[in-house]
């Protein structure tokens, strides 16, 4: 699906970041910030838009620290940046600097536009020599221990490296706000971050569920990995309604036993579309209530697949499933009963 909608040219939730975007842009200034200039010849980057020429606010002025204790040291705004994270890419799109964009990862799917954005192979250990070739002027990481020594290469080169974790709901925040000062409009930025963060307040505060569940969300078969406490799908979990049954491990993404799962013994579990078919042709899996009793359900990757700015739409489309199947359970209850 890739977040796509039928009758659409874009997904919904980029339509209304730029519908927000045109409003932000006609009722306040943009703001200016920028790039240390590096060794990509002024002919060769993107024209600058009227926005890099106008003044920092307080904000962009400060001095921006990555997660890998790195200064992002700005001169003027960033105007030729592969980002290496798709969660990065896709909010470039979302705030309006995908013209700026000038690679990515080839697991970048959200946009669809995002196709058109050179793809520049893994994010992890990225290849530094195919990067550096396309001339960036910033490059944005994944901030994992595998992509330190790529970031030194690169500030090594003189090109700027922007390193964010993005493990968290938190973490969406920060990102935004570090790419608003990159690219010089933090007033964007800040319309994105605001409006995923209702989106997230409206399904937090809908009324608890009768009854209450406990999931098991299958991330990987073979050793079988499940989230943990450290993951934004955790907090996920909670927000629509539930409770993981891992939760008490700390790890974003620990490793279990079949075992371990057939004694917690959820209500549910939820994997994606090819990992579920799977669980249901296992047979050591039916030593599982839950997949014995077919409540097995399919969650949509493209919406949670990635912390980025659809975590609003993913968030509803959990709740709309973790519904769903309470009521499953109401009636399979009901049927059973004397």
């Amino acid at each position: 699906m890739q977040g796509s909608f039928p009758g659409r040219s874009e997904p919904v939730v980029f339509s209304a970041h730029r519908r927000r975007i045109r409003r932000i842009r006609r009722l306040a200034p943009a703001f200016a910030l920028a790039l240390q200039a590096c060794a990509t010849p002024a002919a060769d980057r993107a024209p600058r838009d009227a926005r890099d020429t106008k003044p920092h606010d307080a904000q962009a002025a400060a001095p921006l620290v990555d997660d890998f204790g790195d200064t992002l040291r700005l001169a003027r705004a960033a105007e030729r940046v592969v980002s290496l994270n798709p969660v990065t890419t896709e909010a470039m799109f979302a705030i309006g600097a995908d013209a700026r964009l000038i690679g990515r990862t080839r697991w970048d799917a959200s946009p669809p536009q995002v196709r058109r954005i050179p793809d520049l192979g893994d994010g992890l250990q990225p290849n530094v020599e195919a990067v550096l070739a396309a001339r960036p002027d910033l490059v944005v990481l994944y901030a994992a221990e595998a992509n330190r020594a790529a970031a030194a290469a690169f500030r090594r080169a003189g090109v700027q490296t922007l390193s964010m974790r993005t493990d968290r709901i938190a973490d969406l925040a920060r990102v935004l706000r570090a790419l608003g000062i990159a690219v010089g409009d933090t007033a964007t930025a800040r319309v994105v971050a605001d409006s995923v963060r209702r989106s997230l307040d409206t399904v937090r505060a809908r009324a608890p569920r009768q009854p209450s569940l406990t999931v098991f969300w299958y991330a990987w078969p073979s050793p079988i990995i499940t989230i943990g406490a450290g993951s934004y799908l955790d907090e996920l979990i909670s927000l629509a309604g539930a409770r993981n049954v891992f939760g008490d491990l700390t790890q974003p993404s620990p490793q279990v036993t079949l075992e371990g799962v057939a004694e917690r013994n959820p209500d549910l579990i939820l994997a994606g579309p090819v990992a579920a078919g799977r669980l249901r042709a296992d047979a050591r899996w039916r030593a599982v209530r839950a997949v014995r009793e077919g409540r097995v359900f399919v969650f949509d990757t493209s919406l949670v697949g990635r912390p980025g700015v659809r975590l609003g739409e993913g968030a509803r489309s959990l709740r709309a499933l973790l519904d769903s199947a309470a009521r499953a359970l109401i009636d399979s209850a009901a049927r059973t009963r004397p």
